[in-house]
């Protein structure tokens, strides 16, 4: 018996509301992350909830990136069915296991997301060919608390990025400054040329959305919610990127609205 037919050839296009951001920002149009998101934004949320809550949508968001992005492969792989059966064996495609993917942990919010999607890449891939990197960056603010820019304290990186996916899981995408700093790094720095570079976030701003476009052209965005919340009404009823430069989502401080409120230090009970 040859191959089944529907297996040779899989397609994939998620769920995605409509937006005027570009072809390469991916606003998942998901009930179920959501309503996980708009949980785990609750001020009555705290540990170990949060952790727990942030796993699941982390779980989704790196599914939804492997089946969009991924390249795929040939296999012929034996079932337990192939004991009784000659035809128990599952021809098709499958995730290529032996590309290569780094995942970037951005302390100190991103490193438990990169925890999560560096643990899933070693039973999706060859364990050989992933890595995780740790790279200390954090914001920088006056004394009115404003948000003035980013300081990188420090890395541990595993070597050159070539043909690698290179994956960057952090949590909120509010100004876009720390992202746009870990993207020169490894496409000016670390060496080589991957084969994409990806942002995985729960959230992201129109504000974020702009300074990334110019900076990081390269730069594959998945999020699972936009907020623009403080937009003027109008703004709010148009779709999203169609009057761009009057979308508002961050607030004086920088912080998002509605945001899930200072998540890095949610995750860490680091209230100072």
């Amino acid at each position: 018996m040859g191959p089944d037919v529907q297996h040779q050839s899989l397609t994939y296009t998620p769920s995605e509301i409509s937006h005027h951001y570009g072809p390469r920002v991916h606003l998942l149009s998901s009930p179920l992350g959501l309503s996980l998101l708009a949980k785990l934004g609750h001020p009555l949320t705290r540990q170990p909830e949060v952790s727990h809550l942030l796993k699941m949508l982390y779980d989704q968001l790196f599914d939804c990136v492997v089946d969009t992005l991924f390249p795929r492969a040939y296999c012929e792989v034996e079932t337990r069915m192939r004991h009784w059966h000659p035809e128990g064996v599952y021809h098709g495609e499958i995730i290529d296991p032996e590309v290569s993917a780094v995942s970037i942990g951005l302390a100190r919010a991103g490193t438990y997301p990169s925890h999560i999607c560096f643990e899933k890449l070693n039973y999706l891939l060859n364990p050989d060919r992933v890595r995780q990197d740790h790279f200390y960056i954090a914001r920088t603010s006056d004394e009115s608390g404003r948000v003035t820019g980013v300081t990188v304290a420090g890395s541990k990186i595993g070597g050159p990025v070539d043909g690698a996916i290179v994956l960057f899981p952090d949590p909120m995408g509010a100004t876009g400054g720390t992202l746009a700093e870990a993207y020169r790094h490894y496409t000016e720095r670390v060496g080589g040329k991957p084969r994409c570079l990806v942002a995985l976030h729960l959230i992201v701003t129109p504000e974020y959305l702009k300074h990334v476009r110019t900076e990081c052209p390269d730069l594959h965005v998945f999020a699972l919610r936009l907020d623009r919340g403080l937009s003027a009404p109008e703004v709010l009823q148009s779709c999203p990127g169609l009057l761009w430069d009057r979308e508002k989502g961050l607030n004086e401080h920088q912080y998002i609205v509605p945001g899930a409120g200072g998540l890095g230090e949610i995750l860490n009970n680091a209230w100072c």
